[in-house]
């Protein structure tokens, strides 16, 4: 990575400014998944044990441009207050003057958190006023938010404008591993892509292919492929409008795509429909795919079984309903024992793995879906962009 981090920066004395990413999960306003606060500490607890005082920024869920309470941020300070053993000071908002008077009396060892910054409309505008108000508060500005580093907003792109910006070890970390899939792959190769739909995936599943020495589609995306051969997917969620791309990038492909062969399939999409497995030229009208099937996973083990670097964004089927499972937590469990470097898109994925036991075996889950589609993609993130070179 080519980006300053704290490490190369001298924080003794000074005030930092730190995006992290706290858009956690929340039911009546307890935080029910605290995996991306943990994810922060290692970077927090350094800041403060070098001598600065902390001011933590982040956004959480979609308000409507304005101060909304069930989106409040006191929730996760009281968490990471628990974590660190010290008091976290909460503001009641991003900037203004009474912020900027909290922000100048923290000592060092000192921690701050400012209040959701989409309670502003101009944050996801990335309006450089409010960036410029973000930055008074501090001498310098950290980012350790990869789930949010591909939006350019004035809390990750605007106000490294104004600061000396560096990153922390998160998003060290983040661009380390997915970095190597992107300029410097072990081979073989393999990347897994699934979900639900194609269209938002096409400029990936290329970038991919020019890269990866396989690449296994599962999960909803695989009926377009599917549908793009022939098959009559019957009920599967088949994206039309993309049949045309789907027969493309086949062609050009050549042995490199795998997809599924047979299918687990059901007569609804519910939890309880009743099942059955089948070849996919074979699906009966009114039944739809709702995971892979036992011949695709034995296929999918094979082309992973000698892999150097695993990717894996997106899950095999609908895996939320314990009957769908399968197809995701075989290959996860694949993943697990491979002695390959896998690495693991943030999103479904990440809980994917999570729900499968076996998080801790692979060796980089990422903290942002989107963000890792995107960098996988080979787009230049705005956040990451704007820190200091080394």
């Amino acid at each position: 990575m080519n980006k300053k981090t704290v490490r190369d920066i001298d924080l003794r004395g000074q005030r930092v400014l730190m995006r992290v990413d706290f858009n956690v999960p929340m039911q009546e306003g307890k935080v029910t998944d605290d995996k991306r606060i943990r994810a922060s500490l290692p970077t927090i607890k350094y800041v403060l044990d070098q001598g600065a005082s902390l001011i933590l920024m982040s956004h959480l869920g979609r308000p409507k441009g304005g101060p909304d309470p069930a989106f409040s941020l006191r929730p996760a300070a009281e968490v990471l207050s628990s974590q660190l053993g010290i008091p976290v000071k909460m503001a009641a908002d991003t900037v203004g003057a009474e912020v900027e008077a909290m922000a100048k009396e923290l000592k060092p060892g000192e921690v701050l958190m400012l209040e959701n910054t989409r309670f502003h409309a101009g944050e996801e505008k990335n309006d450089l006023e409010l960036a410029k108000q973000m930055a008074a508060l501090a001498d310098i500005y950290v980012n350790d938010a990869f789930g949010s580093a591909h939006r350019a907003h004035s809390s990750t792109e605007g106000v490294a404008r104004f600061l000396p910006a560096v990153s922390g070890f998160l998003m060290e970390q983040e661009l380390e591993y997915l970095g190597r899939a992107v300029s410097n792959p072990e081979h073989p190769y393999v990347a897994i892509l699934g979900g639900a739909k194609i269209s938002d995936k096409i400029s990936v599943v290329e970038t991919l292919l020019s890269k990866a020495d396989k690449l296994i589609i599962g999960g909803g995306m695989a009926n377009t492929f599917l549908a793009a051969k022939g098959h009559n997917m019957q009920d599967s969620l088949v994206e039309t409008a993309s049949i045309e791309t789907a027969k493309s990038i086949m062609d050009k492909s050549g042995d490199k795509l795998l997809l599924p062969v047979d299918a687990l399939i059901a007569d609804k999409f519910e939890a309880e429909a009743t099942t059955q497995v089948v070849d996919v030229d074979k699906i009966p009208p009114g039944w739809r795919m709702m995971d892979i099937g036992p011949k695709s996973i034995e296929a999918f083990k094979a082309a992973l079984r000698d892999a150097e670097l695993i990717v894996w964004n997106g899950p095999m089927g609908v895996f939320e309903m314990p009957k769908f499972a399968e197809g995701t937590f075989a290959i996860a469990r694949m993943l697990a024992g491979s002695g390959a470097t896998t690495v693991i898109g943030g999103g479904d994925s990440a809980s994917a793995v999570k729900k499968a036991g076996v998080a801790k075996q692979m060796t980089h889950v990422s903290t942002g879906g989107g963000a890792s589609l995107e960098f996988l993609e080979g787009k230049e993130l705005p956040g990451v962009a704007a820190l200091m070179d080394k």
